[in-house]
């Protein structure tokens, strides 16, 4: 600043009016650098001026003054130059437009012209700033399931008013860290460690903290980023229902089989009625469900029916002459996306072709008496009257004597645990657990009979009494004293042969196959102690023992006329192999 300005300054400086020295007393002054740190409190030691003794002059007085744009910050103290703050008003540097300060010291002597000297005056940081992150706490990043692995995903950037130099690290204790790392460690910017897919994973969360690494403190900040993980276009279509290949595997279908009835010679008004449901495929990226179009691969019997390429539903255009000839037909489905055909699922679609159904099966009596006696062991039949085997029978005139192959029998869930204590077998055999009954105890069973082809029930009701251990089934009071009848759908067996001891007897040497279309045949009810009577000694040798599912009405029969090859008790067939 110019030295004529001096003057009209003066009355804003802090005037020191110095003791009288000889010759030039502002001879002695020079320009000063010095350092002080930011935060520095008021009064603080900024410089000293020279003391009098290097002033050569004689007589007169000096005066000093601090002038300039940052001369506010100053203020003289003798000879000591000190800082000036307040409260409100402090040292920051970050505050400042520049890191260094200047001033202009005056040094103006008894009839001499003023002479100008500079101070500078270096602001030091120091770390009073920590790091944070550009906006909130809490970051959102949208991110593809298809970037690539190793690619920069998003940034996540601190700053630091100290300027300090910030690394930059993921914290492995948050919930998702081992999908991400740092790309470099001050550079901020997080890369994708693994793969990412929408269909198991739609959100992610993970740390993201900058510290400070040239600085003693180590300040540091953290924000919390949320991934939204955006559906891409990588899988492909699947039809419904959709069965995983494995429990807690990635979401890969396998294809249902579709099954649908069709009657020989008829055509169906409508689509085909298909189980376990409509043929209809989605988009396996759900975020995007794009469109999907159906049609039918060619085949040996395609041409007979249509697909509706939009909802899939598959119609019968032609009849089928013969289910002899074609029991069954595969029809091989594709679905495909419309904005991609290379996406594609194929299912398969069977139509089976079926005789002319026109009697559904029917139980020849809507109810059924039976008797069964509470013993320790595990599995016991249960009985009718005389103490006869109740065996059921659903009778379908649609096929010859009766016998449809394709019912199968089933237990109506109810009260008294029904499904828990009993069991119908396939050959239409009541099995009891005689161990969790209790005499006295009664039971109301729901028999079912379905047609596994037309999907025709019928049902009927066993109504069970629990006898105590060792007593008899009742005889049925409706019948004579001698010749009783059987129930209809009831298989006779003798009462001895449950009351035999367990010593094994040779199984009677096996007759041709039973098949299932042949008819029940009607038994000849013996009253008890009258024939087939248990051998007094039984044979040496033992055949092995039938399955299950090979028990048949004639398996329960004795061979006639006394054969010593007969039957082994029937509980005890039950007890060794099967498993209630």
């Amino acid at each position: 600043m110019a030295a004529a300005s001096c003057p009209a300054l003066l009355a804003a400086c802090l005037a020191l009016h110095l003791a009288t020295a000889r010759g030039d007393g502002c001879s002695g002054f020079g320009n000063l650098f010095t350092e002080i740190a930011e935060n520095s409190a008021h009064g603080s030691l900024v410089a000293r001026l020279p003391p009098p003794g290097d002033a050569g002059g004689a007589g007169g007085g000096l005066q000093l003054c601090l002038v300039g744009a940052d001369a506010a910050w100053f203020y003289l103290d003798g000879r000591s130059v000190r800082l000036n703050v307040s409260a409100g008003r402090a040292l920051d540097r970050e505050e400042l437009e520049s890191p260094v300060l200047m001033v202009a010291l005056t040094c103006a002597e008894d009839g001499s012209s003023p002479v100008e000297f500079r101070i500078i005056v270096q602001v030091l940081n120091e770390n009073d700033n920590r790091p944070h992150f550009q906006g909130a706490t809490v970051l959102t990043h949208n991110v593809s399931e298809l970037a690539p692995v190793h690619s920069v995903v998003f940034s996540a950037q601190a700053e630091d008013a100290d300027g300090d130099t910030l690394m930059y690290v993921i914290d492995t204790a948050s919930p998702d860290a081992r999908f991400f790392r740092i790309d470099l460690p001050n550079s901020g910017r997080v890369v994708l460690a693994r793969a990412l897919d929408f269909e198991s994973r739609r959100h992610l969360e993970v740390v993201v903290t900058a510290v400070e690494m040239n600085t003693r403190e180590r300040f540091n900040a953290s924000a919390r980023v949320r991934v939204n993980v955006l559906d891409g276009d990588d899988q492909y279509p699947q039809f419904l229902p959709c069965t995983p290949r494995a429990p807690h595997s990635p979401p890969v279908c396998t294809s249902p089989v579709y099954t649908a009835n069709v009657t020989e010679g008829q055509l169906q008004g409508g689509p085909l009625s298909f189980s376990p449901g409509a043929v209809y495929a989605e988009d396996g990226d759900r975020g995007l469900r794009a469109a999907i179009t159906y049609s039918l691969l060619a085949g040996q019997e395609s041409s007979r029916f249509h697909i509706d390429n939009v909802t899939g539903a598959i119609t019968l255009l032609r009849a089928v002459e013969s289910s002899r000839q074609t029991p069954e037909i595969c029809l091989s489905v594709m679905a495909s996306q419309v904005n991609d055909p290379s996406k594609y699922a194929v299912a398969r679609a069977l139509v089976r072709v079926l005789a002319p159904n026109r009697h559904p099966p029917r139980f020849p009596r809507a109810r059924y008496r039976a008797f069964v006696a509470a013993a320790p062991r595990r599995a016991a039949l249960l009985l009718t009257f005389g103490g006869e085997a109740l065996a059921l029978r659903a009778h379908d005139p649609d096929f010859p004597e009766g016998v449809n192959p394709q019912v199968r029998y089933t237990l109506s869930p109810g009260a008294n645990q029904s499904q828990q204590l009993f069991q119908v077998m396939p050959n239409g055999l009541l099995v009891a657990q005689a161990d969790q009954l209790r005499p006295g105890q009664s039971y109301r069973l729901q028999v079912l009979a379905r047609d596994e082809e037309s999907g025709e029930t019928s049902n009927t009701t066993v109504e069970l009494e629990v006898l105590w251990p060792g007593q008899a089934a009742p005889r049925d009071p409706s019948e004579p004293a001698a010749g009783r009848g059987l129930p209809a759908g009831a298989v006779s067996i003798p009462p001895r042969t449950f009351k035999a001891p367990r010593t094994p007897k040779p199984l009677q040497t096996p007759s041709p196959p039973h098949t299932s279309r042949t008819p029940i045949r009607e038994p000849e009810v013996v009253p008890a102690g009258a024939g087939r009577q248990v051998p007094p000694e039984p044979p040496p040798a033992l055949l092995p023992l039938p399955a299950l599912e090979e028990l048949s009405e004639e398996s329960l029969e004795e061979a006639p006329g006394g054969d010593p090859r007969g039957a082994p008790p029937l509980l005890q067939l039950l007890e060794d192999s099967i498993e209630c």
